[in-house]
């Protein structure tokens, strides 16, 4: 089965294909991976934002490779909570008939990270700045930063790609519907 994944990112297509073999573990797939335009700032910066940017990557994907089984769109975003900056991702799924999606765990960033992506920083430019390293968001992340390796951005992400495959793995449970478009009004919400 073919799935298109909406980033270049070496981790996100790490995390995807993993989902995928952790819930169909019988089948054989052929990921591609093809820069898709999110519609957000380059640092979502709210758990809708995120999302949107997600379902957007899917959609976007979507309709430059239509021959696909499988369109999927991850989308890595921060959220004021308090006086702390949360960090998460959303994972969107897409195929002809419906859509699945999760969010990844969240964790905090410590402030002299949360003060540069205030300040207009990415994450990842933010984490290099402070970690001393160099493209830390096609390596190990914040978390794995964070964590010393314990937990990187591949695996924070692996298992909402699962969780996404609910309703594919699911599907007599899950109704198809109209397949999802981006930034369009009948495109589903969160608020």
């Amino acid at each position: 089965m073919k799935i298109v994944l909406a980033s270049t990112n070496p981790v996100k297509a790490r995390a995807a294909l993993n989902g995928f073999r952790n819930l169909f573990p019988d089948q054989d797939f052929d990921l591609v991976q093809a820069p898709a335009d999110s519609g957000v700032a380059d640092q979502p910066f709210s758990d809708v934002e995120t999302y949107r940017g997600a379902r957007n990557r899917a959609c976007n994907v979507a309709k430059a490779f239509p021959e696909a089984d499988f369109w999927v769109g991850i989308e890595g975003g921060v959220e004021e909570v308090g006086l702390d900056l949360a960090a998460f991702a959303w994972i969107v799924v897409q195929n002809r008939e419906r859509s699945g999606r999760a969010r990844t765990s969240t964790f905090f960033l410590p402030p002299a990270v949360s003060h540069l992506v205030r300040g207009g920083k990415e994450l990842g430019e933010a984490d290099d700045e402070i970690f001393g390293q160099t493209n830390s968001k096609q390596k190990a992340g914040a978390v794995g930063l964070l964590t010393a390796g314990v937990l990187d951005r591949a695996t924070l992400y692996e298992p909402a790609v699962t969780l996404a495959l609910i309703p594919f793995l699911n599907h007599q449970l899950y109704p198809a519907r109209e397949a999802q478009t981006a930034d369009s009004p009948s495109a589903e919400t969160r608020s």
